[in-house]
């Protein structure tokens, strides 16, 4: 099957700041909360990788904008590391040599052709506020964010025209405080879901900040909602699933685009006693500053159904006392992740989009395949034969070619990640990049089969897959 690409549909890749920059040139007290938990709990990390190196773009950034060149990367989305934006963050003092090595990234990416996409927060809470107000606990938090952003928007927005204010509020405090799985390991639902509403309000305070500035850009927000479908057409899974939306993702979806909580979600937050501390001036400033437009990171399905047993009443409050997760039988697997494979869930992403949410602009600002070992997959050159990655892009990227058909407003594709990168915890275990890091020899870089695929239909702007039905 052969589709045509639009002209001017995005095809770039992204990555983090906190995920390749490494502490070359950190100063003292310039931990991220990824940092600080990666001193507390270097064992969890997978053989011992983190952010302390990562891939060492704070000297190797040249390297890889050649690369995006030579394929022809139309975007490249990354984040400020807002922990080394700051010398004092609460007198905002710049670090000018952060902000040096910021502009130089930018200059190049231009230089190269390659357009500069920029996110505030990528995870990169500074752990001195973490410490100091329970981070997104405080409202003093908010507002040293806010500041952060106008100084940002400042230095940098005459050439950055697309900016993100967060990348994936609701992962960290989900998987730290209503989880418990990730340090400090507080199992507190009402700080999750303050944490949830103080990056909401955060994101609205932002986007107004951005609108007085009166830059010539445009400013959204990248989430991570999980398209969730019922193991049934029961009613019991159907609420199952209908649950799970609200918490996880509505959450952060309406208000970022209609300007409000849905609110059936504040009557189970009621009812559970976790509702946000709030008032309505709070309210009224997310009802006015919704987003121009949206990144959406998908890699898998979420699929439920109604639990099976009662909850423990005297287990502290979490969501899962609604639903139980459903693994469909004869489900596509990636293994090297246990992440179901079921690239129809980019088209029906795009209509929900499309019938819930105004069509507001859109686009894919992270979808892509981490596989263990792929050493196993190198030709006798020592480039990773990378079928798999370039199977799985095709897949996702025509039902998004599809969905456009169709009316959808996405703008385009980018994929996770440009190079290979440290992910929480699995640090280098999975691989996703178009360029390899050969963690052997000095993080030195090599381009992929994938790599140069991605070039090709780039270059042509046609897409050639096999057209796999799912149901």
């Amino acid at each position: 099957m052969k589709q045509t690409i639009p002209e001017n549909f995005i095809l770039g890749a992204g990555s983090s700041a906190w995920q390749t920059e490494g502490w070359q040139g950190k100063k003292e007290g310039q931990d991220s909360y990824l940092d600080a938990w990666y001193k507390k709990e270097n064992f969890v990390w997978h053989e011992g990788y983190g952010p302390a190196v990562a891939t060492n773009f704070m000297e190797k950034y040249q390297d890889d904008i050649d690369h995006m060149q030579e394929i022809g990367l139309t975007h490249y989305r990354t984040s400020i590391n807002w922990s080394r934006f700051f010398t004092d963050y609460e007198e905002l003092v710049v670090d000018e040599d952060y902000v040096e090595h910021v502009n130089n990234v930018i200059n190049a990416l231009i230089k190269a052709n390659v357009e500069p996409m920029l996110c505030l927060e990528h995870y990169e809470l500074p752990a001195y506020l973490l410490e100091k107000y329970d981070g997104w606990s405080s409202k003093k938090v908010v507002e040293l964010f806010v500041e952060y952003a106008k100084i940002a928007f400042d230095r940098f927005g005459d050439r950055v025209k697309s900016w993100f204010v967060f990348n994936e509020p609701v992962v960290v405090q989900t998987r730290v405080y209503l989880d418990a799985i990730r340090w400090p390991h507080e199992q507190n639902a009402a700080k999750w879901m303050q944490w949830n509403h103080h990056k909401v309000l955060a994101t609205a305070k932002v986007v107004a900040a951005y609108r007085n500035g009166g830059f010539d850009g445009r400013i959204g927000t990248i989430l991570n909602p999980e398209v969730t479908y019922a193991r049934s057409t029961s009613k019991a899974d159907q609420k199952a699933a209908h649950i799970f939306d609200l918490f996880y993702n509505r959450v952060f979806l309406d208000p970022a685009v209609k300007g409000e909580y849905p609110k059936e979600l504040l009557s189970l937050l009621k009812k559970h006693d976790i509702l946000f501390e709030h008032d309505e001036n709070e309210l009224e400033i997310i009802k006015k500053n919704t987003v121009d437009f949206l990144g959406i990171n998908l890699y898998f399905p979420k699929r439920v159904q109604a639990p099976k047993h009662s909850w423990n009443e005297n287990a502290p409050f979490h969501p899962e006392m609604y639903y139980d997760a459903f693994e469909l039988p004869g489900r596509r697997m990636n293994k090297s992740r246990g992440w179901e494979i079921y690239p129809k869930l980019m088209y029906d992403m795009a209509m929900r989009i499309k019938d819930e949410y105004n069509n507001i602009p859109w686009l894919i600002t992270e979808n892509g395949m981490g596989i263990e070992a792929e050493e196993r997959f190198m030709n006798d050159k020592g480039e990773v034969q990378d079928d798999y990655r370039i199977d799985f892009i095709g897949e996702h990227l025509s039902w998004l070619l599809k969905a456009v058909k169709a009316g959808s407003s996405c703008e385009g594709y980018m994929l996770w990640a440009f190079t290979d990168c440290v992910s929480p915890m699995n640090a280098f275990k999975n691989r996703y990049g178009l360029v390899r890091i050969d963690l052997e020899n000095d993080r030195g870089r090599s381009l992929k089969k994938s790599g140069q695929w991605y070039k090709q239909i780039i270059e042509q702007r046609e897409l050639v897959s096999e057209d796999i039905q799912y149901k």
